[in-house]
């Protein structure tokens, strides 16, 4: 298992005509995951400009633990609850260097 610890952007652009049905969604997945092991934090933001757009800023104690966070059945369930809603979904997995 990996030590190093492991920084999460994930920006989530809903469509318009679903936007609340996208954000209620992601705020379900707040406290699950806040109490999965290995996560150090777990924030949602929406984009002030563009309020279509999320982003979760996530750290993981090691990319291991993420995995299992990833395969958990409340991000299926969250999948399954937006598909067709979301019109872009990008995972950037990044370590903290300074």
């Amino acid at each position: 298992m990996s030590n190093q610890k492991l920084t999460i952007v994930a920006r989530i652009l809903a469509k318009e005509e679903f936007r609340d049905d996208v954000k209620a969604e992601l705020l379900k997945l707040i406290d699950v995951t806040r109490a999965e092991e290995g996560c150090i934090n777990y924030d949602l933001h929406q984009d002030n400009e563009n309020p279509n757009q999320f982003l979760f800023f996530e750290n993981w104690e090691n990319r291991d633990l993420w995995q299992v966070h990833m395969n958990n059945p409340h991000l299926a369930e969250y999948l399954k609850a937006t598909d067709g809603k979301v019109e872009e979904f990008i995972v950037n997995e990044m370590t903290h260097i300074a």
